[in-house]
């Protein structure tokens, strides 16, 4: 055998080895900590966890339903917010700002608040709007996930909308559809599954994010629907109680914790389904 050859083979042999060690090793770790979750976890579901509210410290008993019915009313509020913003935002960016100085700064900003810690838009919010209205607020929290959802669906809108074929923008505009139309009835309408599944990631992002909610709807005891008050959430409240010295705070923590898995993972299976089911092979 050429010793070149040799040479060559041994080397790629060897990285597909690191490859798979380094794998095994990342695969390792998470199947510990899913492992860890649902063994923790399961042992805290319980129906009072789901219809009682918060407990005091040194009390018994006590569930999460003002954390998670808190939880669903900001990632709702946000959802409502981000989703056309980021859509509208996204069919700018592919339709007309292909040349545009706008766009650009628009793409540069996006990647910017993609890569942004969650904690320093915390701080932004908290700066521009809890500093000034001097309380906090699940209003203040809603804004502050959909500033982290939003350049999710912009980019992920604007991405899709780039994979539409140019013929079929062309039959369309060869029928005489303005370009508005062209834009929001065929090319959006053609890759409305993959603009679904941005949206169902964003929602996934968010549901779990614990920083900006510090500084923002901070967190509630009692149940509240009060969006103008401070709200509990289930981040922070599995934060506060992971980190508490009584066993049942730490325990409605694991139980919260395998809540926010399970709903990421269905959402995460939801938008590859539709994804998988809409888009031709």
């Amino acid at each position: 055998m050429n010793p070149v050859y040799r040479s060559r083979l041994l080397r790629h042999r060897v990285g597909i080895a690191l490859s798979i060690a380094a794998m095994a090793v990342g695969l390792f770790f998470l199947a510990w900590i899913l492992f860890t979750l649902l063994i923790k976890g399961f042992g805290a579901l319980s129906f009072a966890m789901l219809t009682e509210t918060t407990p005091a410290p040194g009390s018994e008993g006590g569930g999460l339903l003002n954390a998670i019915v808190g939880s669903l009313l900001m990632v709702g509020a946000a959802t409502l917010v981000s989703t056309p913003i980021g859509i509208l935002a996204g069919i700018y960016l592919a339709e007309y700002g292909e040349e545009s100085w706008l766009a650009q700064i628009t793409r540069f900003v996006t990647d910017i608040m993609l890569s942004a810690p969650s904690i320093v838009i915390g701080l932004f919010v908290y700066a521009i709007y809890v500093a000034h209205v001097k309380h906090f607020s699940g209003w203040a929290g809603a804004l502050a996930i959909s500033l982290i959802a939003v350049p999710v669906v912009v980019r992920t809108t604007d991405n899709m909308l780039k994979l539409v074929p140019a013929s079929l923008r062309e039959a369309a505009f060869a029928l005489g559809a303005p370009r508005w139309k062209v834009a929001m009835m065929v090319r959006l309408r053609a890759v409305k599954a993959g603009v679904v599944t941005g949206v169902l990631l964003a929602v996934a992002r968010i549901s779990g994010e614990t920083a900006p909610l510090l500084f923002t709807a901070l967190n509630n005891q009692f149940f509240s629907a009060n969006m103008n008050a401070p709200m509990a959430n289930l981040p922070v409240v599995i934060y506060q109680f992971a980190m508490s010295p009584y066993d049942n705070w730490r325990s409605l923590a694991w139980g919260g914790a395998l809540l926010i898995t399970f709903s990421v993972l269905g959402l995460n299976i939801l938008s590859r389904t539709l994804f998988r089911q809409k888009t031709p092979k």
